[in-house]
């Protein structure tokens, strides 16, 4: 055979040899020339030669190139008359990254992107492979497969079959919709046929949303019966969708719905439910939660969050957030660097049994404005605060005016104004004082109240001193300590006048509120005279990674106030001491303690808290004390414990559990195990949930859970995967 060129590695330009120029363009590539432009084309291979009618044969090692697409074979025939490669395996073609194909043989156009190949293979953004006895290339977009085998498990070469497989007589891949087309389908599990289709639809792994099924689960009660969730996912434009899940059992007939939608400045989130169950014979039940966030012009920030439901029991009995109050909220805000501006409307709807709806405040509006000033007379920062609040009742009890406790139907307005004047500083010896001085103004008044009949104004004054004095030393083996002693005298003058105090009535003493000169959390209420805080923080750092925090604190105060709890730790002219502390390891492994220790050297509340974590594990629990209360309605002490833990068995396998457990009456409230089984193709999730604890409208129940995925088509996971092994042993 005659032979024009005998190179090694030789590499051929379209510019060169027009006839090899190839006329398709990439569907996806990006450049500045007109669609139709051909783009470049490249052959290299350890020989390339030219026959005497003009065929052009490359062996050894060939490799093509044309635009996103590369092709590699042992050897490649190009007809110029007929426009046609032959191409002899085994073959590779990869095009973008996305899609590779695997072939014995094949006949294709110039462009690569037409064709027949024989003993086909493709593999879909490395993860689904779809392997066929033919494949037919049509138009660059399209790729019919015939007897096709479908899985993204790791398939083994000794002949066993896959965890799953879909068999189908015909699979088209539509490569612009990235779409995955079946007719005549089985579901094998361990090549055993579960389910057939005659034809359905799924995305391929590079689409991140399309409509179609999603992830079914099964879930079983002790109140419903078995049921399942079928959800279907509804694409309602690029920034919109909605998903609708029927769930069905012997017990309910519910449609869970949640739509969702992105603005240019915001976005909307919608979860409801309407359902016809047999635990309410006859009556419609069902539940609607709502959020969105938007950012208006001026800094200005709009949110909501709406929560509704029919029933108490209607959140307990089908899983959902289990919470004894619904918060809905709208809110207006604006933040800047010396400012804060936030509005806000909240309804509260009661779910305790032994709360009644009409007696709480169901409806509340507040408004605060806070600015500060930095004047350059005093020095210091100058801080301006507007706040306002009002309460709603329903109920329009008056009371009998012998008791503050007995007008139900209590309606409330506050307004306050404050303004403060604080500076900081250094002194000899390192020592830093912090100076503050302001005065409240406040005006409130109480509705539908028989015994808080007058409108009550009063002016606080107050003022402090701080003293802190840093301290730092550095250990011969790198470890770095840190002492900080506080001292601080304050003063205020609540005034006179009956002020109705609801926001105040639990005071939560904490490291948080330990310098201020007011632990009431609200404005209804403030400390009264003079007040002597002392104190310390500590700190130390090693360099072996483990790290220690402690802080102890005290309140000395010229007069007992009544109004604190006998569990705040703030009764009496001297508070508990309190003692709070924390400790983190190198290796995961974090505790940290909160408490009251009282005069009697014992303690009114303590709290311990941890958690631990590994590569394979992690365990976090809580343990909680509260002493008796009358005023806090607790008559006998409690304490609980919380534990949640998580175990990697292996690689594929894990399982957890979670526990809450209530000592003082020696009972689980909840409990949960959960086992979950994951590797490259396939996530298996089963849990089971207790509940104990009952109430008039709602009774214990047990939850059972089950969801099974398949990978590969668009479904992601954040989870580590790990390919199964071919191993016998």
């Amino acid at each position: 055979m005659p032979k024009t060129g005998n190179l090694r590695r030789a590499l051929l330009l379209s510019a060169v040899l027009p006839w090899l120029a190839l006329s398709a363009s990439a569907p996806q590539a990006q450049t500045a020339a007109p669609p139709d432009q051909a783009q470049p084309a490249m052959l290299v291979a350890d020989q390339v030669f030219i026959t005497a009618d003009r065929t052009l044969v490359a062996e050894g090692n060939v490799e093509a190139f044309q635009g996103d697409i590369r092709l590699r074979a042992q050897k490649i025939t190009f007809d110029q008359g007929t426009g046609t490669l032959l191409v002899e395996g085994p073959i590779r073609i990869d095009q973008n990254g996305d899609i590779t194909i695997l072939a014995n043989a094949a006949e294709m156009d110039s462009s690569l992107r037409n064709g027949l190949l024989n003993g086909a293979r493709m593999v879909l953004q490395q993860q689904l492979q779809l392997a066929s006895l033919q494949m037919t290339r049509v138009s660059g977009r399209y790729t019919q497969l015939y007897k096709t085998a479908v899985s993204s498990c790791h398939v083994c070469e000794d002949g066993r079959p896959p965890l799953w497989q879909i068999r189908a007589e015909r699979v088209t891949h539509d490569q612009q919709e990235r779409q995955l087309y079946f007719e005549n389908a089985q579901l094998r599990v361990l090549d055993v046929p579960v389910f057939y289709f005659p034809a359905f639809r799924l995305p391929d792994p590079s689409l991140e949303r399309t409509s179609g099924f999603l992830i079914p689960s099964v879930r079983s009660t002790s109140n419903l019966g078995t049921g399942v969730k079928v959800p279907y996912f509804f694409t309602l434009g690029p920034h919109k969708d909605l998903t609708v899940a029927p769930y069905v059992s012997s017990s309910t007939r519910t449609l869970d719905l949640r739509y969702r939608q992105a603005f240019r400045r915001g976005r909307i989130e919608f979860n409801g439910a309407y359902t016809r169950d047999d635990l309410y014979p006859g009556q419609d039940r069902g539940y609607i939660f709502g959020n969105g966030r938007f950012e208006l012009p001026r800094n200005y920030r709009f949110t909501f969050d709406l929560r509704a439901v029919s029933d108490d029991a209607y959140l307990a009995d089908y899983g959902l957030p289990d919470t004894d109050r619904l918060r809905s909220r709208l809110e207006l805000s604006r933040i800047r660097r010396d400012s804060l501006l936030r509005t806000s409307l909240t309804h509260y709807k009661t779910l305790r049994s032994d709360e009644d709806p009409d007696e709480i405040p169901s409806g509340i509006a507040e408004a605060l404005f806070q600015k500060r000033y930095f004047p350059s007379l005093t020095g210091g920062e100058v801080r301006l605060t507007l706040q306002g609040n009002g309460r709603y009742r329903r109920s329009t009890n008056r009371g009998d005016g012998l008791s503050e406790d007995s007008a139900t139907g209590r309606d409330l307005a506050r307004l306050t104004a404050d303004l403060s004047w604080l500076r900081t500083w250094r002194l000899g010896y390192g020592i830093l004082a912090e100076a503050e001085l302001g005065a409240a103004a406040d005006a409130s008044r109480a509705y539908d109240d028989a015994f808080f009949t007058d409108e009550v104004t009063r002016l606080t004054p107050r003022g402090s001193m701080t003293f802190r004095l840093p301290m730092t030393r550095r250990e011969a083996n790198g470890a770095t300590q840190y002492l900080e002693p506080i001292l601080r005298l304050g003063w205020r003058n609540e005034g006179s006048g009956d002020v109705v105090s609801e926001e105040s009535r639990f005071v939560e003493f904490d490291q948080g509120n330990l310098l201020s000169l007011s632990r009431f959390p609200a404005t209804d209420a403030r400390e009264d005279g003079f007040t002597l805080v002392y104190g310390a923080n500590w700190a130390r750092y090693s360099p072996q990674g483990w790290q220690a925090y402690a802080t102890i604190g005290q309140v000395l105060r010229s007069e007992a106030d009544p109004r604190f709890t006998k569990s705040s730790g703030l009764g009496g002219t001297s508070s508990d001491l309190l003692l709070a502390g924390q400790i983190k390891f190198g290796d995961g492994l974090a505790i940290s303690t909160r408490g009251l220790l009282n005069g009697s050297l014992n303690f009114s509340k303590a709290e311990v808290r941890g958690e631990w974590h590994t590569d394979r594990s992690s365990l976090s629990g809580t343990y909680l004390w509260l002493g008796t209360d009358p005023v806090e309605e607790r008559s006998e002490e409690s304490s609980e414990i919380w534990v949640d833990g998580r175990y990697d068995i292996n690689p594929s396998w894990s399982a957890s559990a979670r526990l809450r457990y209530d000592i003082s009456d020696a009972r689980a409230t909840r409990a949960g195990l959960g086992l979950a089984y994951q590797n490259e193709c396939v996530t298996v999730d089963l849990s089971v949930n207790r509940r104990y604890t009952s109430t008039t409208s709602v009774e214990p129940t047990t939850d059972f859970g089950f969801t099974i995925s398949l990978s590969g088509f668009s479904v992601k996971s954040g989870n580590k995967q790990y390919r199964r092994s071919c191993s016998k042993t």
